[in-house]
């Protein structure tokens, strides 16, 4: 009852559906229990997941919650990441995003130019780049972005809302 709202710019509709999946444990219907998920087979998960694609817009911001925003941190993340984020993505606490595209890389990601460069103390590295068509991007809490350390390496990066120099552009009408 609320798409057309959300389709017109109340986002944060969106978090408040998150959540409620969240509390029911659609969000982590694939996910391991270790982190509070469901393990479903794929199967099971298929018909949930298809069940929820006729929420028009709504059904992208799941996917790129569940898929491309949860996906790395338990592919390719360390243990102590998936403990940290895992649970508060799958309870729907947190909502993830991923950002791969830039002006002038889209299919190409390797064209990417955001760099990682690590800080003179050598304790964090500073991410310095732009990306766009980011899913979520304007409700999320958690970024998976993607960059070049010292302009060769490819990886991805968990960022946080509210890091220093973490910058949103304005929503484009769609």
């Amino acid at each position: 009852p609320v798409a057309d709202r959300m389709e017109h710019g109340e986002f944060e509709l969106n978090k408040v559906l998150l959540k409620k999946l969240g509390d029911l444990g659609i969000l982590g219907t694939h996910m391991p229990e270790a982190y509070g998920g469901m393990q479903m087979d794929p199967n099971t998960n298929a018909v949930v997941l298809e069940s929820i694609g006729p929420t028009g817009a709504f059904s992208t911001t799941i996917g790129a919650h569940t898929g491309i925003g949860m996906l790395p941190i338990l592919y390719f993340g360390t243990e102590e990441q998936k403990r940290k984020y895992l649970p508060e993505l799958i309870s729907g606490d947190k909502v993830a995003s991923y950002c791969l595209t830039e002006p002038s890389s889209g299919s190409d990601a390797l064209a990417a130019k955001t760099r990682a460069d690590l800080s003179e103390d050598g304790k964090h590295y500073i991410i310095n780049g732009q990306k766009m068509w980011i899913t979520n991007a304007g409700f999320a809490d958690v970024f998976i972005v993607f960059a070049k350390i010292d302009g060769k390496d490819f990886t991805g990066f968990i960022l946080e809302k509210g890091m220093p120099g973490l910058t949103l552009g304005a929503e484009e009408k769609k």
